[in-house]
């Protein structure tokens, strides 16, 4: 059966729930955005004046009329803004999502995005990816304590989990023995988002192999000295890595609290 994205596909039912909704366990909401947009590069509204702001689709069930109708939404100056982009009536959500990306273009909504003159990446995918991680303060690292911090959350910043040992995490829970690195897609050879370059092929392999096997390292070192690493892509869902790393650290500070007790009562307190 044609599937034109008009609607009417399900006249007396429902749309399964698997046209509309995310399944547990699928991939991170950024990387299933730009799965179907076909490229991060390509999820771009022209905010004028030069500017560029990621946007994604939504897609929303519609009960009374059994239609599913796609929105594209972006940030504008601290403000979401949506516009609707057409109706979909795939069976799975990622021929829906996918879609809504193919309609969003073909009606002019989104902007493309080229590579400036002076850029050595060798495309806009590369581009994007080694702009993710260009050190600290990041913009994920940012927005990751922030949040961490609204939750009551206190560590330190850029540091040595092991002050003998040459290696920083971007947070670190000192007593708690957890150090948490936000790595960037490209510097750490994401398996969702890294492309290897091909300009100066074989140095960006020998590089990017250095930095896995260097993480690796470090994640080997920590953890035979007692540390929990836990480790963010910065694609992933922020609020999820929060509650994840929120969780570690009070399950740590519980194991504490309980070993406390039981010598409390050996001792006969």
């Amino acid at each position: 059966m044609p599937q034109t994205g008009g609607g009417g596909h399900w006249k007396d039912r429902l749309p399964p729930e698997r046209a509309y909704k995310r399944r547990v366990g699928a991939a991170a909401p950024a990387v299933e955005q730009d799965r179907a947009a076909g490229g991060r590069n390509r999820r771009n509204v022209d905010l004028g004046d030069g500017r560029l702001a990621r946007a994604s689709i939504t897609l929303r069930l519609y009960r009374s009329t059994r239609r599913i109708r796609a929105y594209l939404r972006w940030s504008q100056d601290g403000k979401t803004e949506e516009r609707y982009v057409c109706e979909v009536e795939f069976d799975s959500r990622k021929q829906n999502l996918a879609e809504a990306w193919r309609q969003a273009r073909a009606k002019g909504l989104l902007a493309e995005e080229t590579l400036p003159p002076e850029s050595t990446a060798s495309s806009l995918e590369v581009r994007a990816s080694m702009r993710g991680n260009r050190g600290k303060n990041t913009r994920p690292e940012l927005l990751l304590r922030s949040l961490l911090h609204r939750r009551g959350m206190r560590y330190r910043v850029d540091t040595r989990p092991i002050a003998d040992v040459r290696r920083r995490a971007d947070l670190v829970f000192p007593g708690d023995h957890i150090a948490v690195f936000v790595d960037g897609c490209f510097w750490h050879g994401c398996p969702d988002h890294y492309r290897p370059a091909t300009k100066n092929a074989d140095f960006w392999r020998e590089k990017i192999n250095g930095n896995r096997a260097r993480d690796t390292e470090t994640n080997d070192t920590l953890a035979a000295a007692g540390w929990t690493v836990i480790r963010v892509w910065e694609h992933d869902d922020l609020n999820q890595a929060a509650t994840r790393i929120e969780n570690a650290v009070r399950r740590k500070r519980g194991s504490a609290h309980l070993v406390a007790t039981a010598g409390d009562h050996r001792s006969g307190h």
